[in-house]
C-alpha cells in the first residue's frame, strides 16, 4: 500500500471548506511561510479510499482473538462509550462552577465508592492519566508517608524479578534505590530473600498479585506481613485486575496502597496512546497525602477540595481524564455485584482451558492452575528446530490472530504471555488453539517455512530492530 504523500497528484484537490465570511487577516511577513506545506494533493474519493483500505488493514478485538498478556485486549460494550459521549459529560467546563458540576462529582463519588469496595481501600484519586502514572503516585504517597514521620533514611523499594518492567522504573523515577528480589522455580517470590532484603531502609514493595506469569502467590499475606514487621508499606500493582474484582481485595490481604488501569479492567478501549487512567487507591494513613483536589461532601453537596497542606499537589490538570471514569461506572453498574465476580471467573476459566489445551504440544513454564494469563516457553523448541517465540507469533497473524505477549516475562526464556480475558467465547478459544497446534506441526516439520511467516499478511517480516535504529520519520517528495 503507498503512503498518502505517494498518491499525491499535483492540482488535484477538494474543496471541502465554506468560503470565508470574516475579512482576511495578512500575517506579518516574519509569520509567513516562505514555501507552501508539502501537503498530498487529492480528491475527495482519493483520500476515503485511502484511509478505508488503511482501516482494512487494521487488527482490534472487534476484528479478531487478541490475547495479548498483561494487557487485557478485551471487547468494551457499547453502553461505555455511549454513556461517556453524553453531552452533560462531554461539554461540561472543569472550571464551572460547583453547582454545575454535581453530576460529575457524583459520578467520581460513586466510581471511587464502587472502586474502594473492590480493592479494599479507603479513599481514592482519579487524577492520574495511565498505569504508570498511577504507580508513581502511589509511591510518591509512600514517600510523603514516610518522609512526614521523620523516616528519611527509607530509601529502598523491594521489587520482585518477575514484576513489570515499569515497577523498577516507577520507583527509581520517585526517587528510590530498587532492589530486586529473587523468584522461586514456582514463579512466586522467594520468602528467604525478601526476610533478608528487608530492614529498616525498607520504604515498601511493589508487587503483582497474580503476578506477570499468572499465578496467584500463595503466600501473600506472609510477604506484606514481612514488608509491615520491617517498617515499610506494601503497593500493589493492579493494573490488571481481570482475575481477582470481586474476590479478593488487595487491602484484605495487607496492602496499603493500589493502582487501577481503568482503561484495561474497566472498560475503556485500550490502544492509540489513550486516554487512560491509573486510579490510585490507599488505606487511611496515606489519605492525607493524596493529590488535591478531592471530592468532598459539603451540606448535601459535593465540591472539590483544593486545600490539603499534606498533598503530594496535582499530578495531572484538573481531576484526570474524566470520561474514562464515566466508562468504568458504567461498566460497573452493568454487571453489577453478581457480575463483577462472574467476569474474573470467566477470564481464569477461559486462561485455563486454553493452557490445558496447549500443554500437550507446549512447554507450559509454570505449570500449575494459572489466573488470567499462562506463559509458555519455546525454549526447546528453539534448541531442537531453530523456530522462536517471534516464529510462532508471526504464524499467528498468518490466521487473523494477534500475537501474545512476545518475550515477558524476562525470567522465562523464549515467552509467549497469554491472555485470552473473559469476554472470548469459547469457540474462539478452540479455533485458536487448533491454530497453535496447526503451527506446532508446522515447526516440527518446515522450520524453515516459519522463519518467512507471516505469508499471507499486507506487510511480510519487518526489520523492527532497522527500522528503530534508522526510522523514517519524514518523506522527501
Amino acid at each position: 500500500m503507498k503512503l498518502i504523500f505517494e498518491k499525491s497528484v499535483p492540482g488535484r484537490h477538494c474543496s471541502l471548506l465554506p468560503a470565508c465570511d470574516v475579512p482576511e487577516v495578512k500575517l506579518p511577513a516574519s509569520l509567513q511561510r516562505e514555501v507552501k506545506p508539502a501537503l498530498p494533493e487529492m480528491s475527495e474519493t482519493d483520500i476515503s479510499r485511502h484511509y478505508t483500505e488503511l482501516c482494512q488493514q487494521v487488527h482490534g478485538v472487534n476484528c479478531g482473538f487478541y490475547p495479548l498478556g498483561s494487557c487485557t485486549m478485551k471487547y468494551n460494550p457499547r453502553i461505555d462509550e455511549e454513556v461517556a459521549a453524553l453531552e452533560g459529560f462531554t461539554a461540561v467546563h472543569p472550571l464551572s462552577p460547583a453547582a454545575d458540576q454535581q453530576g460529575v462529582q457524583q459520578v467520581l463519588d460513586t466510581a471511587k465508592s464502587y472502586l474502594c469496595e473492590i480493592t479494599g481501600m479507603d479513599d481514592m484519586t482519579f487524577q492520574p492519566a495511565a498505569g504508570a502514572h498511577g504507580e508513581l503516585t502511589g509511591l510518591m504517597l509512600i514517600k510523603a508517608y514516610h518522609q512526614a514521620n521523620g523516616h528519611f533514611e527509607r530509601t529502598k523499594i523491594l521489587v520482585p524479578d518477575s514484576a513489570h518492567g515499569t515497577n523498577p522504573a516507577s520507583a527509581t523515577m520517585a526517587g528510590f534505590q530498587v532492589v530486586s528480589i529473587p523468584s522461586l522455580e514456582n514463579g512466586c517470590v522467594d520468602l528467604d530473600a525478601l526476610r533478608a532484603a528487608a530492614d529498616e531502609h525498607t520504604a515498601g514493595l511493589m508487587l503483582t498479585n497474580p503476578n506477570t506469569v499468572g499465578l496467584f502467590d500463595p503466600n501473600i499475606a506472609q510477604i506484606t506481613d514481612i514488608i509491615h514487621q520491617s517498617g515499610g508499606l506494601c503497593y500493589y500493582d493492579g493494573a490488571n485486575l481481570n482475575a481477582i474484582m470481586g474476590i479478593v481485595r488487595p487491602g484484605d490481604t495487607g496492602f496499603d496502597v493500589v493502582h487501577l488501569n481503568l482503561h484495561k479492567t474497566f472498560s475503556t478501549p485500550h490502544g492509540g496512546g489513550g486516554p487512560g487512567s491509573g486510579a490510585v487507591g490507599c488505606k487511611n494513613i496515606l489519605k492525607p497525602f493524596l493529590p488535591s483536589p478531592t471530592v468532598v461532601g459539603e451540606e448535601g453537596a459535593l465540591r472539590l477540595e483544593q486545600d490539603n497542606p499534606q498533598s503530594i499537589g496535582a499530578v495531572k490538570a484538573f481531576y484526570g481524564n474524566f470520561l474514562v471514569v464515566v466508562r468504568a461506572l458504567t461498566y460497573l453498574m452493568t454487571l453489577g455485584k453478581e457480575g463483577v465476580p462472574e467476569a474474573s471467573s470467566n477470564a481464569v476459566l477461559n486462561c485455563n482451558y486454553m493452557m490445558n489445551h496447549l500443554k500437550d504440544v507446549y512447554d507450559i513454564a509454570f505449570d500449575t492452575g494459572c489466573m488470567h494469563e499462562f506463559v509458555m516457553t519455546l525454549a526447546n523448541l528453539k534448541k531442537e528446530k531453530g523456530v522462536s517465540a517471534m516464529d510462532v507469533a508471526k504464524g499467528l497473524l498468518d490466521n487473523g490472530i494477534h500475537p501474545p505477549t512476545m518475550y515477558f516475562p524476562l525470567i522465562v526464556e523464549e515467552a509467549l504471555m497469554v491472555e485470552p480475558t473473559e469476554t472470548e467465547p469459547r469457540e474462539v478459544l478452540d479455533h485458536a488453539i487448533a491454530v497453535l497446534h496447526e503451527i506446532y506441526q508446522t515447526a516440527q516439520s518446515d522450520p524453515e517455512k516459519m522463519h518467512q511467516m507471516p505469508l499471507h499478511t499486507p506487510v511480510r517480516r519487518l526489520d523492527e530492530v532497522g527500522a528503530a535504529r534508522n526510522p523514517r520519520l519524514r518523506f522527501t517528495f
